[in-house]
């Protein structure tokens, strides 16, 4: 988990008690596993596995593909706290098709000694796809938040993997008051290393809003289409068509290694990212699957 070894950024916090709850105590270490397999019956979870503050209540069967399955990731708690650290692994075998989202958004609370870390595993088999979008994270006063998801590609596996971070509880005009937020992602294929991305934002250090940056935006998304078996440069000008005349400021670019896609989206409310980012997704679904993406609905 990314507490056994925390990003040089994160290293000073570590060393901090947390007086409530210590790291690694019950419901401070957050674990999630999902495995879903391909049957006669289409894709299914066979395997969960979730403690505090995760919870799933099975499966739904909404998604336009009827073979595909469907998880949404629910918590009972508040959100993440200080010296919350969460594991999560998803798994799709071969020829499976899945999608894991977020019942609700994840809440970073605020934060006065050490941080909050979540380290997510993603593996597709050979002729799988996966969907992991979930909904939007959102980085109260003073939070401290270390993010790391990794993605292993089997040959044929293609995958969608969406972020978008809100930097505060806008409506009460808190906006870039969170101290540190390190995202970082990281793909492999068969043959090893596709890319890796990182997106790093400390506001007391450097603002947030200068150009080059954010600039006059505040929320910041980003979606993955994952598909090295694909025309990187043709779904890259197509996706750039498709989001480039929305609401929010996007654009698409290939990634390296033949990696596939990467959306990026600017805007001043995490709606409008967000629908830029879903007629992105909904573009590569059809062109990966045939079928549109499923609509937003958590239930």
């Amino acid at each position: 988990m990314a507490a056994d070894a925390p990003h040089p950024a994160f290293e000073g916090y570590a060393t901090e008690a947390v007086p409530q709850a210590a790291v690694g105590s019950p419901g401070k270490d957050g674990v999630l596993e999902l495995t879903f397999e391909r049957t006669g019956d289409g894709t299914t979870l066979v395997h969960d596995y979730a403690t505090v503050p995760f919870h799933i209540s099975g499966t739904l069967g909404h998604d336009p593909l009827p073979e595909a399955d469907t998880v949404f990731v629910q918590s009972p708690t508040g959100g993440v706290a200080q010296g919350d650290r969460h594991d999560v692994t998803v798994e799709v075998g071969e020829d499976a098709v899945a999608h894991v989202s977020t019942q609700s958004s994840t809440k970073v609370q605020t934060m006065t000694c050490n941080y909050a870390a979540a380290e997510t595993t993603l593996s597709v088999g050979a002729d799988a796809h996966l969907d992991y979008v979930p909904e939007p994270t959102i980085l109260h006063a003073d939070s401290r938040y270390l993010q790391e998801l990794s993605v292993e590609l089997a040959p044929g596996a293609t995958a969608v993997v969406s972020d978008v971070v809100v930097p505060g509880r806008l409506a009460r005009g808190e906006r870039f008051e969170f101290e540190r937020y390190l995202s970082r992602v990281r793909a492999d294929g068969p043959d090893g290393l596709l890319f890796e991305d990182a997106t790093h934002l400390t506001p007391a250090d450097g603002d947030p809003t200068a150009p080059g940056v954010l600039g006059e935006f505040t929320v910041y998304g980003t979606a993955f289409v994952l598909a090295p078996d694909r025309d990187e440069g043709e779904l890259s000008d197509a996706l750039h068509a498709v989001v480039a005349d929305g609401e929010a400021r996007a654009g698409a670019t290939a990634l390296p290694n033949g990696a596939g896609v990467a959306v990026r989206a600017l805007g001043d409310r995490a709606e409008t990212v967000q629908s830029t980012l879903h007629a992105a997704w909904d573009h590569a679904r059809r062109e990966l699957l045939d079928v549109p993406a499923p609509s937003g609905r958590k239930y």
